[in-house]
Order: structure tokens, then C-alpha cells, then sequence
């Protein structure tokens, strides 16, 4: 009989237990329509120079597919009417509530699209990647994210040019320039230690040259310290100037030397702020990374880029591959087979 009355309370026992699970599981259901994101508030775009370090704010909402969902945002620019067919990509981020730029920034950014000095009517929207699941390949996953979009918000838009120093001697035209009108240049360049150069300015007529690590007024020619892109910086206030090494590659199992440097160089486009390469490559797989190390490098999907993300898989051919850096830390990349 005991026995008997232990069974009965162990199967109480387990019966309670499936039921409390049963009650305590939470049930998550899509929308048949989610709700995109939106594109709340654009800040007044007439860009003023002397304002160049301000904060401008966008504002959105996130999208809404029924549950609490994390999802990839991108805020986007175009020419007005021309559905987005050649845009820049002006952020991209996990939360679109306030999107923040310093004046300088934007004004850049934007000149990578758009001429300065004129009015325009520029697009904008926000575009999300939302990811419901992963490593099944059914929709929603990362293989096949599913993309939602804003209504388009059209604004006035006004750029100003930017302030620059010509480098002379240095192989081939290239500038640096003030994103603030200030004293403090800079760009990317592409430099030859046996091309010693100069920087002019061709609003005062003055040349610079170097002493040391300092610019002196027709000084003696900089000399760089290797061969290939540089992030080169001066100030024409202070007298001081510097070079980073700034050379971004392709790397990994599909490139010629594989996972191991050197990575195949890219060339820099100033005109539109983008790093590109044509390539023969192989089956496997590719990331960026920046001069040869892996402190700084890029991989996830080409629409999606950030540090330290997954590889990307590729299959032989001769490609064509550009890429655009965002704010040095994300970034996103177009990889057409030729």
C-alpha cells in the first residue's frame, strides 16, 4: 500500500511539472505584415562650414514584425526620384532611434554622392535586415533575412566644399581636405618613399614642406615611410603633419595567398570614398582586413560588415569588389563576378 501511494504522488509530481511548462512556454508569432521602420524626423540639411562640429539628429522607429526582435539598420541617401539606384550609406547600426552626426561628418559623407555648393533634393530611408533565425536556410535566416523598408522622406539638402592641399611631387593628383574649414587636413594617399612631396594650398599660394615631423613654408619634400596608402594628416596652424599606414586587402582562402599576408592590395577611390580590387579568385572564402593584421578587419554579409565578422564564401571567377568603410569600424561591399 505504500509503495502504492508513492507511485500516485510521483506521477502528481511529474504531471504538475509538464503542466507548469506547458503554461510557463511563451508562443512568439510574426506578423503577417510587420510594420517597416520609419523614418520619424530629418534635421534641417543646409550645411554651414562654420558649423561644422554640430550634432544633427535623425530619428526613426524600429521595425515591428509582432515580438521584440533585434535587427540591422541602414540609413540611406539618393538623388530625389531615382529610387535608390545610386545611394550612399550614411549609417548603419542596431537602433534607430537617434541617429547622430557631427556636421563635418555628414557634409563628407554626403560629397561622396553629391556635388557641394548646390541645392538639391535628396532621398532618405531606412532599410532593415531583421534575422528571426539561424541555420536552417529558411526564410528569415541568415541566408534569407527578411528586408524591410521606410517610406521615403525627400529633404533639401545644401553641401559645402571643402578646404584642401594639393600634394605635389607625389606621382599622381591627390588632395587631402578640412572637413571643418579649420587648420586640419586630411585623406587618404597614396605615397612612394623615392617621391619626396609637398602640400599646397591653393586658397593662400603657400607651399609646405617638412623639418623633421613638423611643416615648414617651402620645406624640404616629405618622404614617406613605405610604398602604398597612407592616412595622412596636417595642421596647417600648428606646423605638424603625420602618416599612418592605411592599406586595406582582400584575405582568405579564395585569394592567392590565402589566409596569409601579404593580402591583395585595394585602390582607393576619392571621388566616392570606396576601396576596390578585380581579382581572380578561387572557391573559399574572403575578408578585409587593414595592413596585413587582424586588429582591424571586416567580414559578415556584403551588406552588413563588421570588425571581426563571419567569412564571407565565394565561388571562382574574376571579380570585381568594392567596399566602403563607415566611420573605420563597419562597412559594406558589392562583389560582382566578371
Amino acid at each position: 500500500m505504500k509503495s502504492k501511494l508513492i507511485l500516485l504522488i510521483s506521477v502528481i509530481a511529474l504531471a504538475s511539472l509538464f503542466t507548469g511548462c506547458e503554461k510557463d512556454e511563451e508562443k512568439v508569432i510574426m506578423l503577417t505584415n510587420p510594420n517597416p521602420p520609419a523614418l520619424n524626423s530629418i534635421p534641417d540639411l543646409i550645411l554651414d562650414r562654420t558649423k561644422a562640429s554640430d550634432t544633427i539628429v535623425f530619428k526613426g522607429s524600429p521595425v515591428d514584425p509582432g515580438f521584440q526582435a533585434s535587427a540591422n539598420y541602414f540609413l540611406e541617401a539618393a538623388v530625389a526620384g531615382t529610387n535608390f539606384e545610386e545611394l550612399v550609406q550614411l549609417f548603419s547600426g542596431i537602433s534607430v532611434n537617434e541617429i547622430k552626426f557631427q556636421v563635418s561628418d555628414l557634409n563628407a559623407t554626403l560629397l561622396r554622392l553629391l556635388p557641394a555648393d548646390t541645392d538639391l533634393s535628396v532621398d532618405f530611408r531606412i532599410r532593415s535586415i531583421l534575422i528571426v533565425d539561424a541555420g536552417t536556410g529558411a526564410p528569415g535566416t541568415s541566408t534569407d533575412p527578411f528586408e524591410y523598408i521606410s517610406e521615403t522622406k525627400t529633404a533639401s539638402v545644401h553641401l559645402y566644399g571643402l578646404p584642401r592641399l594639393d600634394l605635389i611631387g607625389s606621382g599622381i593628383d591627390q588632395k587631402i581636405e578640412s572637413a571643418s574649414g579649420g587648420s586640419q587636413y586630411s585623406g587618404y594617399v597614396k605615397l612612394d618613399p623615392d617621391l619626396p612631396f609637398t602640400l599646397y594650398n591653393p586658397d593662400t599660394d603657400i607651399t609646405y614642406g617638412a623639418s623633421g615631423s613638423n611643416l615648414v613654408i617651402d620645406g624640404n619634400g616629405i618622404v614617406a615611410n613605405d610604398y602604398g596608402y597612407h592616412l595622412l594628416t596636417a595642421d596647417i596652424e600648428a606646423l605638424t603633419y603625420s602618416m599612418e599606414a592605411y592599406m586595406i586587402g582582400l584575405v582568405g582562402s579564395a585569394t592567392p595567398n590565402g589566409w596569409d599576408a601579404p593580402d591583395q592590395k585595394m585602390d582607393y577611390n576619392p571621388d566616392n570614398g570606396t576601396w576596390y580590387i578585380t581579382i581572380d579568385l578561387i572557391d573559399g572564402y574572403i575578408k578585409f582586413r587593414k595592413n596585413d593584421a587582424w586588429a582591424w578587419n571586416l567580414g559578415g554579409s556584403p551588406d552588413n560588415l563588421t570588425q571581426g565578422g563571419d567569412d564571407i564564401p565565394i565561388s571562382a571567377g574574376n571579380y570585381t569588389i568594392t567596399l566602403t568603410i563607415i566611420n573605420d569600424e563597419t562597412g559594406t561591399c558589392t562583389i560582382v563576378k566578371n
